[in-house]
């Protein structure tokens, strides 16, 4: 599928379970420069590579974080010496290295066009999309970060990530109508209507099959991710016991489960570890209810 006029893609040389062919950079082309849009991880040729294609297009007039996981941020700073750009994200305690911090509605401009700054918190806290304005007029293109992927669908991990909040933001962005999505991983799609609307679908049979894997007598959470994920490889199960959390998180605050200490012989879930598909995104250790057991109320 080829990309608007004025934007440029390089695919950082990252693939993984995770990022999938690798995390995709943007660059957005104005009259006065261009943006550039999730530096990815600090790979050196590749920030070298966007640097050049940055200078080819204008210059580089901002660096644009969508949220502060490494694979998307971790090369922001070094990016900035090479292009002397400043680095725009939702806050530092996010992304420390950012510059300034980008509102709800924030604009960036690039004097013909401009980029309009959503905030869709949900995969993690700090989460940006944003919308490409054309003279004015919004094109319906949407830069998705990690609120979608190409392919497949994308984890909510607690404390970071929130469900409730994810779902709320997949609904702000429905709003939008957008045309087309621009995710951080993963080819476009031009479908995007579709894509966000089979999203909270995806969410809605999880919960579904969670209450069904759920009953009276309180289970661990490998438990259930052995119930519910017959289909993923188990070398995925501790990333699906990451969002089988939050939708236990979900369900908790709607008072539909409850959740109990563990005991002593219960099975733990798996700790993700330096070598684990989400440590890619910063993501390690057990946050609080990992370990507990859940039961319907």
């Amino acid at each position: 599928m080829s990309l608007p006029d004025g934007v440029a893609l390089l695919l950082a040389p990252n693939p993984s379970p995770m990022t999938l062919t690798g995390t995709n950079t943007y660059l957005v082309c104005g009259s006065t420069g261009c943006a550039i849009i999730d530096p990815g991880p600090e790979i050196e040729e590749h920030l070298r590579a966007v640097a050049d294609e940055a200078r080819a297009l204008g210059g580089a007039q901002a660096i644009l974080i969508t949220h502060g996981h490494p694979d998307h941020v971790e090369g922001a700073a070094r990016l900035r010496e090479l292009t002397g750009a400043p680095i725009w994200a939702w806050s530092r305690e996010g992304s420390p290295t950012a510059d300034m911090a980008l509102n709800d509605g924030g604009i960036v401009s690039l004097g013909d066009r401009a980029l309009q700054a959503v905030f869709t918190p949900g995969h993690r806290y700090d989460h940006l999309c944003f919308l490409l304005e054309d003279s004015g007029r919004d094109t319906g293109v949407v830069f998705a970060g990690d609120l979608v992927a190409g392919a497949g669908t994308v984890v909510i991990a607690p404390p970071e990530g929130d469900l409730n909040e994810y779902l709320a933001s997949l609904s702000h962005l429905l709003a939008e109508e957008p045309r087309l999505l621009l995710p951080g991983h993963g080819p476009a799609r031009d479908d995007a209507r579709a894509v966000l609307e089979g999203y909270i679908a995806h969410r809605e049979d999880r919960e579904r099959q969670l209450l069904s894997a759920l009953s009276a007598e309180p289970a661990p959470i490998p438990l259930l991710v052995n119930r519910i994920y017959t289909d993923v490889p188990a070398f995925l199960h501790a990333v699906a016991a990451y969002s089988t959390l939050a939708g236990l998180i979900k369900l908790e605050r709607e008072k539909r489960v409850v959740r109990l200490p563990a005991t002593d012989n219960a099975e733990e879930s798996p700790a993700l570890q330096e070598h684990s598909p989400l440590a890619l995104e910063g993501v390690v250790g057990r946050p609080d209810g990992l370990t507990a057991r859940w039961r319907l109320v």
